[in-house]
């Protein structure tokens, strides 16, 4: 699928949850974006920006199959999976992205009413095998991303934007971190704590380093 290794290679990938802000946001990404998956019913979200996705991936109980016959006639890939299986139709569509070579994935539409669902697609990227390339899910001005241990972690933003990190792997510890409020230096943030939330930045990067555990970043944009 990406002819240019030299290049980057971001992904797409859709989910079938809402999308608040419409379909502008999903028009930006896919404008930049050498890949697109849809995950089942993600795919209407394609179709309402007016494009298609590469790779069409799910048990489809979410897309009628008007559309999902329409899709693949033209020219979309469709990976139908049985709805007795061992994944999410958005985990499904991660694999595929990573398959295809993508060294970046942008989620979509991955928030939603359902909270299994929701938490679900939050924790999906502390999996191991995603740890390999940049992943987020990004929803309006909030940006999701699982931070992992023994490298630095540079945020990019805005003065005055909100950053939460929440420790989702037991104890999260040696936590020093830069550029916000309320920096921390080799500090601990034991599971289910709440002293990582709603810090600010104080500059246009936040620098966040840690020894264990895995942490959730949710980066709230405050940008006119």
């Amino acid at each position: 699928m990406f002819n240019n290794p030299e290049t980057q290679r971001l992904a797409l990938v859709v989910a079938n949850g809402p999308l608040p802000d419409g379909v502008a946001q999903l028009a930006t990404y896919a404008a930049v974006a050498a890949l697109r998956v849809a995950a089942d019913g993600g795919a209407r979200h394609f179709m309402a920006a007016g494009l298609t996705p590469h790779f069409l991936v799910g048990d489809l109980d979410s897309l009628p199959a008007v559309d999902a016959d329409a899709l693949q006639k033209s020219g979309v890939v469709v990976l139908r999976h049985p709805a007795r299986k061992d994944a999410t139709d958005l985990e499904l569509a991660l694999d595929v992205a990573l398959a295809q070579g993508a060294d970046e994935v942008v989620v979509l539409a991955a928030l939603g009413a359902r909270w299994d669902q929701t938490l679900a697609n939050m924790l999906l990227l502390a999996l191991e095998r995603y740890g390999r390339v940049p992943m987020r899910v990004v929803e309006g001005a909030q940006t999701l991303r699982v931070l992992r241990p023994g490298r630095p972690h540079q945020l990019a933003g805005t003065r005055g934007d909100t950053l939460s990190l929440i420790p989702i792997s037991g104890t999260a510890t040696g936590i020093t971190t830069s550029g916000l409020d309320y920096p921390m230096q080799h500090g601990t943030l034991p599971f289910g704590a709440t002293l990582g939330v709603s810090n600010v930045l104080t500059s246009a990067t936040a620098s966040v380093a840690f020894e264990s555990g895995l942490l959730l970043a949710i980066h709230i944009s405050h940008a006119s």
